[in-house]
């Protein structure tokens, strides 16, 4: 039987644990215990935070792991790539792991390569920065965290040294990255890439809380954008992976696009969306079993993607600025468009973080569920 390490425990990745159990293979997890719901669905578990990649390393050269992966998380993807590298398995390059989960690189490696993305400028674990030329609003964020964590609008240059102070404390660098607000409607684009060409699957329309956080609430597939707008978002993206070097696994592109067609990216996982979009949305929107090849191309198995379908597919989320929602997720089972529902927390908290919500229901139709 082949074996397969997922670097993380949480609730993110238990999609990946269980998809790879149905293929057959048997499923080693990293992670360390505190939120590890793998641990009752992996064949073996390993109490390692997931940053220990030295110790993370020695265990899978010691159980000859087949492949690695993970799926929802930017600092397991730096493990992932160290991982591979040292024991000749598929993952992107090594040394190219930083410019897909750092921001500030990243948005470096964007300029040199002319791919559009916003005006930026860092601000250091010091807390030095120059914002001189910038005009207001702008937006701060860590430049290594996902989730939305630590991540603020900023109107009044005032509240400038507060929000870069909120973004540092979630940086696992203690760096933040100050970048001009782009207004205008946010999309992801989800792929697939195997020894650097790129399957771009899906393209999602995203709904997020208003200033200041801009947490997500809402998630659709496929994206309402004109066919033209389309093609320029894919050249873009296809673009800006190669640039990137992603060559194989998820990808998830995070793009603004302006009222007069201007579009910029905000930046790319090199790994698949969280919130459901790669783990479900994908699937029930294109029939394309999107985990089943991600764990496929790490395990060197892969095939080209097929989509099957075209539906409609999304997610939302349940928090105290969605609660009309409440009634659609105790009642889901009067709804055949929901295929999933939960409750999380029975306390709706307002919302700052995506750690934030409450709940959420899954739907998939032949036309947009319009709430």
């Amino acid at each position: 039987m082949k074996k397969i390490a997922i670097i993380g425990g949480s609730y993110l990745q238990l999609p990946a644990v269980l998809k790879a159990k149905d293929l057959g293979y048997e499923v080693h997890c990293f992670s360390w215990r505190d939120g590890a719901v793998c641990e009752k669905y992996a064949d073996f578990f390993y109490p390692i935070s997931i940053i220990e990649k030295e110790q993370i390393l020695e265990e899978c050269q010691r159980i000859k792991i087949d492949g690695i992966t993970t799926i929802a998380s930017d600092v397991a993807v730096l493990t992932v790539n160290y991982v591979a590298s040292r024991m000749g398995l598929i993952s992107n390059p090594d040394e190219y792991s930083q410019i897909t989960t750092n921001k500030y690189m990243m948005r470096k490696c964007f300029i040199e390569n002319g791919v559009p993305s916003p005006r930026f400028t860092i601000a250091d674990s010091k807390g030095s920065y120059n914002v001189e030329g910038f005009s207001y609003p702008i937006i701060v964020k860590p430049t290594d965290r996902s989730g939305s964590r630590g991540v603020e609008k900023v109107d009044n240059p005032s509240y400038l040294n507060e929000a870069v102070e909120r973004a540092q404390k979630e940086s696992f660098s203690g760096a933040a990255i100050i970048e001009e607000f782009i207004s205008g409607r946010e999309i992801s684009v989800e792929s697939i890439s195997y020894k650097g060409v790129h399957y771009i699957l899906q393209i999602t329309d995203k709904v997020t809380t208003e200033a200041p956080y801009f947490v997500e609430l809402e998630h659709h597939q496929p994206t309402t954008l004109p066919e033209d707008i389309q093609e320029k978002v894919k050249n873009i993206v296809l673009h800006a992976l190669d640039a990137l070097h992603v060559e194989f696994g998820a990808s998830h592109s995070e793009l603004k696009i302006s009222a007069n067609g201007d579009i910029r990216v905000i930046e790319i996982g090199a790994r698949m969306g969280g919130d459901f979009i790669g783990s479900t949305l994908v699937r029930l929107s294109t029939g394309y079993d999107f985990l089943q090849g991600v764990i496929k191309v790490a395990m060197g198995e892969f095939e080209k993607p097929v989509i099957t379908q075209h539906l409609c597919s999304g997610v939302y989320f349940l928090s105290k600025e969605t609660e009309h929602i409440k009634k659609y997720i105790d009642n889901s089972s009067e709804y055949p468009e929901i295929v999933e529902a939960q409750i999380t927390n029975p306390i709706l908290k307002n919302i700052e973080c995506s750690g934030d919500r409450s709940g959420y229901f899954i739907y998939q139709s032949d036309k947009r569920f319009l709430l």
